[in-house]
């Protein structure tokens, strides 16, 4: 069935095809045309006109619900006083040249070695935690074994320092703790003669030992009129039975006075609440026991603002004092008083001003200046009755700085070392019956009070040739008008330094140069006890120091030092002689945890 409709449909097709007319044919002398009619159709995209567009006229509508809606934002604000603790500095704004990113470490190990057996030693490990936790320890070792040239009894000495604490941000306070301990031990190997025999001299047990512990709390408040505060208590000890104990409360307040006139800054005053105890076991002239025990308050208001191009600083300081050993009370009042004038674009700056204080003096402050004191020491305070200066300091150009100051002060009971009558006259070991221990030999050195006026000058210079290249030079010049002792002993009128220092990404070297003026110090006529007969004067020096090193890398760097290059065996103090050249070498590790 279906084979039979498809031929059917296949013949209707061949059957259409040849019955439509064929085109009748043209004679050849007919003309054709060639040129037929048709139609063409162009296809192109269409580009769209501005002109064809047609504005929706129709402006929507759009509903927000209510729980979108924007609310109304209440506020209040709390007012509280913040301490400014920024202070202008006049000076030129100098090029920084970042180079090459060094990658930072925070802690560090540095060993080292140098000429008369000194072996050196320094650590410093310091940590951070969860952004509000923050922790550091540092130890430092320094010694020489070998003894100096030409001194009869053991001249060696060692330095040991340490330190940790631990420090803690909360939300309106951040405090701190602290622990810093330190172990010196220092020889009293400077006689006063050659005529000590053999058996004198064995016998001399020259060993001091100093012993220091310190403890200290820290608390800074954020919008409080308590800034910050500080307690620390401190044991200060020797080898015979010296003992001094210091606790010590200083606190900041900013205190606001704008209640008088917006216009005024906040009023800072600073306390201080400072009490000294402490005993020898004996003095150095009747071998009595030597106590001392000071209380002293201090009050120190002081306020800071500016006026008509001038800053100043107006302020005084009130002390009660209290020795209840000696039976001494004292209530003073001193000023505190800076004045600034910026002149030439802030390129040039003038101050002068007056102030006083009343220091504390301790057994600690005296054997860190002169480690050679005898344990017999008097102690009391010294009153800075005044100190009026006059300066001005700026810039010359972008590399070159100065400041040129000259001052007159007044002190009741300046401290001075003068040297121990020896109780030995080389060959005995006792005096009335009492063994001499190891600091009567005229080894060591006492302290003298007197009431003294001084004149000074100082010029400082610093020049910066490139990033790489710096030196600074300082100049000071001291006159002293005693009152009951010759001189101010052991004090130089003349005073210098130079340093250069060199700097490149591997490389750095630094020099220093220091002068120290002649000094004078007392002469006895024979052994104690006995009248000075005369005065000796130490010779002014020159020390000449060089120090560099080279970095392999962030972590690895080695250091060199050589100090008294000159090789002089000038004197700090009146017979004791310092080491000649010295040369101390060493690495540095830097590493993180």
């Amino acid at each position: 069935m279906k084979k039979g409709l498809i031929l059917l449909l296949y013949i209707s097709f061949i059957g259409s095809i040849f019955s439509q007319t064929k085109p009748p044919k043209k004679k050849k002398s007919e003309k054709i045309d060639t040129v037929k009619t048709e139609v063409v159709e162009v296809v192109s995209k269409y580009n769209a006109k501005v002109a064809d567009a047609n504005k929706i006229r129709k402006s929507p509508i759009i509903e927000v619900s209510d729980k979108n809606k924007r609310k109304k934002l209440s506020y209040t604000i709390y007012s509280a006083p913040v301490a400014s603790t920024f202070t202008p500095k006049t000076g030129a704004l100098k090029g920084i040249d970042i180079g090459l990113k060094e990658e930072l470490h925070k802690n560090y190990l540095a060993l080292g070695y140098g000429n008369y057996n000194s072996p050196f030693a320094e650590l410093y490990i310091h940590k951070n935690k969860k952004f509000d936790e923050e922790y550091g320890v540092k130890a430092k070792y320094l010694s020489s074994l070998n003894d100096i040239q030409n001194t009869e009894l053991n001249s060696t000495f060692s330095n040991f320092l340490s330190s940790v604490f631990y420090k803690k941000d909360e939300r309106y306070f951040n405090w701190k703790v602290s622990l810093d301990g330190e172990i010196y031990k220092y020889n009293w190997y400077g006689l006063s003669n050659n005529n000590f025999i053999a058996s004198t001299l064995n016998s001399i047990d020259e060993k001091q030992n100093y012993t220091y512990l310190k403890a200290a709390g820290e608390i800074d408040l954020f919008d409080a009129y308590i800034d910050n505060s500080v307690l620390s208590i401190s044991h200060f000890s020797d080898n015979f039975q010296s003992k001094e104990f210091i606790a010590n409360l200083e606190t900041n307040f900013d205190i606001p006075i704008d209640f008088i006139n917006r216009q005024l800054d906040d009023l800072i005053v600073k306390t201080n609440f400072e009490y000294l105890s402490g005993e020898f076991e004996r003095d150095y002239a009747t071998l009595n026991k030597v106590d001392y025990s000071i209380f002293t308050a201090n009050i120190n208001p002081e306020y800071k603002s500016e006026f008509s191009g001038f800053s100043y600083k107006i302020g005084a300081s009130f002390f009660a004092s209290f020795d209840t050993e000696n039976k001494l009370n004292n209530f003073l009042i001193y000023p505190d008083v800076l004045i600034n004038k910026s002149i030439s674009n802030e390129k040039f700056n003038f101050y002068t001003g007056i102030n006083g204080n009343l220091t504390t003096n301790t057994f600690k402050s005296f054997s860190d200046k002169n480690p050679y004191v005898s344990p017999t020491l008097f102690i009391t305070q010294t009153s800075k009755k005044y100190d009026a200066f006059l300066g001005t300091n700026g810039i010359i150009n972008n590399e070159l700085s100065f400041n040129i100051s000259t001052n007159i002060k007044e002190e009741e009971d300046k401290p001075f070392f003068v040297k121990n009558n020896s109780k030995s006259d080389g060959t005995n070991t006792s005096l009335n019956g009492e063994s001499l221990l190891g600091y009567e030999y005229g080894n060591s050195f006492n302290v003298v009070y007197d009431d003294v006026k001084t004149i000074s000058v100082r010029a400082e210079l610093e020049y910066e040739l490139s990033n790489k290249i710096s030196s600074k030079i300082n100049f000071e010049y001291y006159n002293y008008e005693t009152t009951n002792q010759t001189e101010a002993w052991n004090l130089p009128n003349i005073k210098g330094d130079f340093s250069l220092k060199y700097k490149t990404v591997k490389w750095y070297a630094a020099t220093n140069i220091f002068y120290v003026g002649e000094r004078k110090d007392l002469l006895f006529r024979s052994i104690y006890p006995s009248i000075s007969n005369g005065i000796q004067t130490l010779d002014a020096f020159v020390d000449i120091n060089l120090d560099g090193g080279y970095h392999f890398n962030d972590k690895f760097s080695v250091f060199l030092q050589f100090n008294n290059l000159l090789n002089q065996n000038y004197q700090r103090f009146l017979n004791f002689d310092v080491q000649g050249f010295q040369a101390l070498g060493g690495v540095t590790y830097k590493f993180d945890f």
